[in-house]
């Protein structure tokens, strides 16, 4: 099956991007989503955490103790690596066993993640797409979503690689600019995804 990544900096839309490339049959996994889940779902993944951080990272009631967790990784590189190394291999297994569950008659899979780039995960795929907009607008939309402040954005986006930084290694764009069709954008790459699909597809068949 061909890969496709797809990710964005917070506020830019990617998940709105993502549901139009749904309504045209092409298959989502949201990893951040699988992460999410995951903490809860998967033994080793669970077993990895209690013995990485302690058995008061999971509530009695097999809850993840989010509060304890954020309180150690915030600010604290070596333990937010630590967790993304346990985290990251769950979420590859959850990927691969979701993609197994896909038709051959679909041209191509999407797999959305915050940090597509800054995780590695990219090189796992085919090829990849950025969505980008301009600062203004990510910020008007996360202060309207979140009820958050600029300076809470902005430390939010600190954390994440910049769209320069993250377009040096994409293959392809989407401007969610509120001035551009997203629909336009996307049906044009649609277009050249199945194009490269069925050309990956023959090298291997």
């Amino acid at each position: 099956m061909y890969k496709v990544g797809i990710t964005g900096g917070i506020g830019s839309g990617k998940s709105t991007v993502c549901k139009v490339f749904e309504l045209l049959g092409i298959p989502v996994f949201y990893a951040d989503q699988a992460a999410k889940e995951l903490m809860t779902q998967d033994t080793l993944l669970i077993e990895g955490v209690k013995a990485a951080f302690g058995n008061e990272s999971y509530f009695e009631d097999g809850k993840l103790n989010n509060k304890y967790i954020a309180g150690i990784v915030f600010n604290n590189e070596k333990a937010l690596a630590q967790l993304n190394a346990l985290v990251h291999p769950a979420v590859f297994r959850a990927f691969d066993a979701w993609e197994a569950t896909i038709p051959s008659t679909v041209p191509y899979t999407l797999k959305e993640a915050a940090i597509l780039f800054e995780s590695g995960s990219y090189k796992l795929c085919d090829t990849t797409i950025l969505v980008t907009a301009p600062y203004e607008i990510k910020l008007k939309r996360l202060i309207q979503r979140d009820g958050v402040t600029e300076e809470q954005v902005n430390a939010r986006m600190d954390k994440q690689l910049s769209d320069e930084e993250k377009a040096k290694m994409a293959d392809h764009f989407i401007v969610n600019d509120e001035q551009q069709s997203v629909i336009e954008q996307v049906l044009a790459l649609h277009r050249q995804l199945i194009e490269a699909a069925e050309a990956f597809k023959n090298t291997i068949a």
